[in-house]
């Protein structure tokens, strides 16, 4: 399934015509969750929605409360309104005695230019500045076990099913 920019006040995901936006043009923002504009907030969530519920086909309750908590990254382009990757950083013990990294993705028109790997690496930089030499604890999806691997992440336990997608936990020791 693939994104497109639809009507200003809709978050329904339709066909992608647009041309992939130069990874230059685009423009990384750290926040918290009150730093966050309603309008952004919308985008964030149908992203996430469209990647995990539609393209995953996976029913859960994404909203799980913990937003909040968490350092939202985005990298949105002045091309689309949803972000072209996303994750979120949870502080320590809100999920994980450790901080922990989820909801990562790469929206149609981002991927297959290494705006993943550009993500996850923003990401665990920033979670080293925020909290020095700490560890960080992550639920992947077994199939990117070896993507996160490459980042010094590993497996802690066995594969076990999330939401109906096999999941690893997944340790990246701190100093």
């Amino acid at each position: 399934m693939t994104m497109a920019t639809v009507d200003a006040d809709s978050t329904v995901p339709a066909p992608a015509i647009e041309a992939a936006p130069s990874l230059a043009d685009l423009r990384w923002r750290w926040c918290r969750f009150d730093a966050l504009s309603v309008r952004e907030l919308q985008n964030i969530y149908a992203a996430r929605q469209a990647v995990f519920a539609l393209e995953q086909n996976c029913v859960y309750l994404d909203v799980d409360g913990c937003d909040e908590a968490a350092y939202h990254l985005a990298a949105w382009s002045t091309a689309h309104r949803w972000p072209l990757a996303y994750a979120r950083l949870l502080d320590p013990g809100v999920k994980y005695a450790e901080a922990s990294m989820g909801r990562v993705i790469t929206t149609a028109p981002g991927r297959g230019r290494g705006l993943g790997r550009e993500l996850v690496r923003r990401a665990l930089a920033h979670g080293a500045e925020v909290w020095p030499g700490g560890a960080m604890r992550i639920s992947a999806q077994t199939r990117l076990e070896r993507f996160y691997a490459e980042f010094g992440f590993a497996a802690v336990g066995p594969p076990y099913l999330e939401d109906g997608i096999p999941h690893t936990e997944m340790l990246r020791p701190g100093n």
